[in-house]
């Protein structure tokens, strides 16, 4: 997650507008909304909203630390850490 978060940070704003940040925001709310899920199951998840492409790096930063906190097993660990990788993919950085 922190390669991603670096390499977002360090990516040309043409980059970011080419899809790298929608990327990264659409990963940091699906992080979120799994940690919502898991510390208030049943509970409506609320949605990260957009603060722009230059705060994506730290959106996914979050969200990543956040949903870390109240994962509880290797399996869960293993999925996260996927979902890092395939968007950082997707994004291209």
């Amino acid at each position: 997650m922190d390669q991603f978060a670096d390499r977002l940070r360090a990516a040309p704003q043409s980059r970011l507008q080419r899809g790298a940040a929608a990327e990264a925001l659409q990963l940091a709310r699906a992080l979120a909304r799994w940690a919502q899920e898991v510390e208030a199951p049943g509970a409506v998840p609320r949605e990260m909203p957009d603060a722009g492409m230059f705060a994506a790096a730290d959106q996914v930063t979050v969200a990543a630390r956040d949903l870390a906190v109240v994962l509880t097993s290797d399996a869960e660990v293993a999925a996260a850490v996927r979902l890092v990788e395939e968007a950082q993919k997707r994004a291209g950085v």
